[in-house]
């Protein structure tokens, strides 16, 4: 397998684990605001003395679980030291071309 093509998916791998952790907090972003406007919600119901017959409407939105984009920001982790070690020995293999052609 040539070094570019390492190199170069090396890249790709690591600009998707990127994407993955920026997907990952911004749903841990919505689920944690989700949770608080709902936590707020109850407790302006309680205030307001309402009754246990009111209907209460659910998000249209399924929330994303937090714990579930925990881990999927910690695969994402994973992914991306892997990328960036098979980049850096893509590098290191080239250098060592490099020191032996010249």
């Amino acid at each position: 397998m040539p070094i570019g093509s390492v190199f170069n998916n090396g890249v790709e791998g690591f600009s998707r684990a990127q994407q993955d952790v920026e997907r990952a907090t911004v749903n841990i972003n919505r689920a944690t605001t989700e949770q608080q406007d709902q936590q707020e919600l109850q407790n302006a119901r309680q205030l307001q003395g309402a009754g246990s017959n009111e209907a209460i409407t659910a998000p249209v939105a399924q929330t994303p679980r937090i714990e579930e984009e925990v881990v999927n920001l910690k695969v994402a982790e994973f992914s991306a030291k892997a990328n960036a070690r098979s980049i850096q020995t893509a590098d290191e293999v080239l250098g060592t071309i490099i020191d032996i052609r010249a």
